[in-house]
């Protein structure tokens, strides 16, 4: 076989052409790759700023829409902005305090816990485990009252007993005005049926009447205890001193609340009030009477220079028997006095008794005078 030399070099002509054209194509796909990633990276940028900028463009016009409507607010409602941000700052929480004078309790009385302090200075007179935390059973009322007080602004017009609220106190066993399921009576009555009867079924009608629901009234009670500074020793689950181990005080915390309470001019009035008659209802034709029997059963002891002007009193089976009094001189000078934990109801009305007879003397200026 032979091979023509034209051929053989017509072929590698050929093939050296092939060559050549490949690696030109290659070179090109490169380019054209390169040159396509070049593109898409610089669409990548610029979509990249684009969508930064609108954010913040967009960010920036809704923060100049929040600052405009909030001017807009402020300019037209200041009223309800400071209404609804009250500076509890300015007001400070009423404290009491042990000076050298304060005077450690032993068995002069029967109450294992006491404490006796002037209105005035908040000066801790006499004291026993005034610190320790206690049930205060329906020594809870008063700052029940104080809440409630607070809340309802409306105090001409009616509550019917419900039946839910009926319910609750049987099955509480709790001491009641008597109120009959569906029987209307007076808003104001409530006030003094709490505090006089220590009626649940009152307590529970005046939540209701504040917000709706005790749930949301024991709230506010324990937001009352954090404005007092009382939030670390205090704490309340409902609005009629039903026992509860996470429902405590001390008998200090009950003090400042029954002088947070006395600052109240219908709270004061409640307090004060020895006997209240009812109105009239279909349930009750005659209305009921309603007696502080804490109030009338004091006038029989000893007080010394002390007239006791209010008090509510308490028990449970787990706490015993306790009582919140405010006691006052001829002079106007007052007195905080709350006990804790005797053996009967008679016995925590002679311990304030005791007390204010042996604590309580008028203050140099005053007896100077």
């Amino acid at each position: 076989m032979s091979y023509d030399p034209l051929e053989i070099q017509s072929e590698e002509r050929n093939a050296e052409y092939y060559q050549q054209r490949k690696e030109t194509r290659k070179r090109q796909r490169r380019r054209r790759m390169l040159r396509r990633r070049l593109l898409i990276g610089g669409l990548a940028v610029v979509l990249l700023l684009s969508g930064t900028a609108v954010v913040r463009h967009v960010r920036n016009s809704d923060q100049n829409k929040e600052e405009q409507r909030s001017a807009q607010q402020a300019d037209q409602e200041p009223a309800v902005l400071t209404m609804a941000e009250p500076n509890l700052a300015e007001e400070p929480a009423y404290a009491l305090h042990t000076t050298d004078r304060s005077v450690q309790l032993d068995e002069s009385i029967s109450s294992q816990y006491a404490v006796l302090a002037d209105l005035e200075t908040g000066e801790i007179l006499a004291e026993r485990n005034s610190e320790t935390r206690i049930n205060p059973a329906s020594m809870t009322k008063i700052l029940t009252l104080l809440v409630a007080a607070e809340q309802i602004q409306d105090r001409d017009g009616t509550f019917t007993m419900t039946r839910e609220n009926s319910e609750y106190c049987y099955i509480n066993k709790c001491s009641v005005v008597g109120l009959v399921v569906g029987e209307e009576v007076p808003v104001n009555e409530l006030f003094y049926g709490c505090i006089l009867c220590s009626g649940a079924d009152a307590c529970l009608g005046l939540a209701d009447l504040a917000v709706g629901s005790q749930e949301t009234f024991v709230a506010l009670m324990n937001q009352k205890l954090d404005e007092l500074g009382l939030s670390e020793t205090a704490h309340f689950t409902n609005c009629a001193g039903i026992y509860d181990e996470n429902h405590y005080c001390t008998v200090r915390d009950m003090a400042v609340i029954l002088k947070a309470a006395l600052e109240n001019e219908l709270c004061r009035q409640v307090l004060f009030t020895k006997v209240f008659q009812s109105q009239p209802t279909p349930e009750h034709p005659q209305g009921q009477t309603f007696s502080n029997w804490f109030l009338r059963s004091i006038e029989e002891e000893d007080t010394g220079a002390v007239t006791v002007r209010g008090a509510k009193t308490g028990y449970v089976g787990e706490a015993g028997f306790c009582a919140a009094s405010y006691g006052e001189t001829e002079e106007g000078h007052g007195y905080l006095c709350v006990t804790g934990k005797t053996y009967s109801k008679g016995q925590a009305i002679r311990d304030h008794a005791t007390l204010y007879k042996t604590c309580c003397t008028a203050p140099e200026s005053e007896a100077e005078t």
